[in-house]
């Protein structure tokens, strides 16, 4: 059994009731993956010290926990009242919804994303060959929260391994009702997608989406009514692919998908523990690491890039893109360029007004135009600024 640990400020106001402005129903806050709670008022660089800023308790979950925890105020619970409610993913493919400030009770409730019915389990570490999740995989996205109908999207991670025949692995897109945790829409939804591309791993000019090979690390994005998944890899481990797709909040109907090197290879989604952006338009803002770049001369490859994506039909097209000039020899050097997400800043007084900053495994960050991103230069990159860092790697 593990533990989450729970900290907040220890005086009288740490058990008053959360506002309602304090939900957290995305990784790092909102869309524009700002981290930043501009609407805090009990917390302070006074009262968060030694003495008056700790831990409060534990809550006990199945297994480890990767994702973000999200958090609804003051939500009604069937036969349970209100209660600010603390959601939990874990890698053994379950969510806990929690009193945030009892850590002691039971779970208000607890929904297993395994199919008992055939036996599915988390993917055991050994299978993806990659060291960095043990002992298993199942959530490790941070899910996302749509208000509006009450419901949580998660991605978890399944095997099957009969008696008789091969190991089958799964990837599920599931729809949890956030007073319940009860399945929504018809869900879950197995994921599949193929493209034309000619890439690693491909066949007869299709390149699949592997459900062993592709790794959702990248949050969950929700945008216009339209849930946005990603992918990358364990561990580098080829061949693999950053792949986009978008699902429908209300059918999970596959409405588009985008593989970023369809003719190459790599060219993961990471975000490290953060997630795709959006601005107020419903524009979309992926990295890229490693990987494969040839669409500055005519190619569908984009290795070491960030993208300003949108959904238009049944289509994700890419509007523009960065890539820095020295993309092959970053990738050659694994510094990667989209080895954490993107921050898109508040509107400027400008202009610029909409700028972007990408941090790199390098230790650079790029700032970024988002109306004019750059895209590809030979001889220096057209953007607003690069700002070196001590340290990366």
């Amino acid at each position: 059994m593990k533990l989450l640990a729970f900290s907040c400020a220890v005086s009288a106001f740490a058990l008053t009731m959360i506002p309602a402005n304090a939900q957290v129903t995305t990784s790092q806050y909102d869309n524009l993956r700002t981290g930043a709670t501009l609407q805090e008022s009990i917390l302070t660089p006074q009262n968060v010290n030694a003495k008056q800023f700790g831990k409060l308790g534990a809550f006990k979950v199945d297994g480890a926990v990767y994702a973000q925890p999200l958090l609804i105020p003051s939500l009604e619970i069937p036969g349970r009242g209100a209660h600010d409610v603390l959601f939990v993913a874990t890698e053994h493919d379950s969510v806990y919804a929690f009193d945030a400030h009892r850590p002691l009770d039971t779970p208000l409730w607890h929904a297993s994303l395994l199919d008992k019915g055939r036996g599915s389990t988390p993917v055991p570490a050994r299978d993806v060959q990659c060291p960095f999740i043990q002992p298993e995989v199942g959530v490790t996205s941070t899910p996302v929260i749509d208000r509006k109908t009450g419901t949580l999207y998660v991605l978890a991670r399944t095997l099957v391994n009969p008696p008789f025949g091969n190991r089958e692995y799964f990837q599920h897109l599931h729809a949890l009702a956030i007073t319940t945790g009860v399945e929504k829409f018809g869900g879950p939804k197995l994921i599949t997608a193929s493209v034309r591309g000619s890439g690693a791993g491909a066949a007869k000019g299709q390149l699949r989406f592997d459900p062993l090979r592709e790794n959702p690390r990248a949050a969950l994005l929700l945008v216009k009514d339209t849930v946005i998944l990603t992918w990358a890899s364990s561990c580098d481990l080829d061949p693999y692919h950053g792949w986009v797709m978008a699902y429908n909040t209300q059918t999970l109907a596959q409405e588009a998908v985008l593989n970023l090197t369809p003719d190459g290879d790599q060219g993961g989604i990471w975000a490290s523990d953060t997630g795709p952006g959006a601005d107020a338009n419903g524009d979309i803002y992926v990295p890229t690491g490693n990987g494969t770049f040839d669409a500055a001369s005519g190619g569908r490859d984009y290795g070491d890039s960030i993208f300003k994506l949108a959904v238009q039909g049944s289509s994700i097209v890419v509007r523009d893109y960065f890539t820095p000039y020295d993309q092959t020899k970053l990738s050659n050097s694994d510094a990667d360029l989209g080895s954490s997400g993107p921050l898109l800043l508040p509107d400027q007084p400008g202009p610029p007004v909409h700028v972007l900053l990408q941090p790199t495994k390098g230790g650079m960050i790029y700032v970024i135009d988002r109306d004019r991103m750059g895209k590809f230069q030979t001889d220096g990159d057209a953007i607003l600024q690069r700002i070196s860092l001590r340290g990366g790697g």
